[in-house]
């Protein structure tokens, strides 16, 4: 019994994957600078604002992270 595994690698060109580079480059910037309008928007509120909402200031981070990556 024979076999045959026959694989082809596609060759992207050279702008291809620079503006794929470029695209990775954008939705990083864009992912960051969501990122820091959330912290920042939450981390203007008070303690008090931020127990309203079930949130403590410790928690920032993690949720301006949750909200970019969902």
């Amino acid at each position: 019994m024979a076999y045959l595994n026959q694989t082809t690698a596609q060759q992207s060109s050279f702008m291809a994957r620079v503006m794929s580079a470029f695209d990775g480059m954008v939705t990083r910037f864009q992912r960051n600078r969501l990122y820091r309008e959330t912290f920042n928007g939450l981390n203007a509120l008070t303690d008090r604002e931020l127990a309203d909402l079930g949130l403590h200031r410790s928690e920032l981070p993690r949720v301006a992270w949750d909200a970019v990556n969902r």
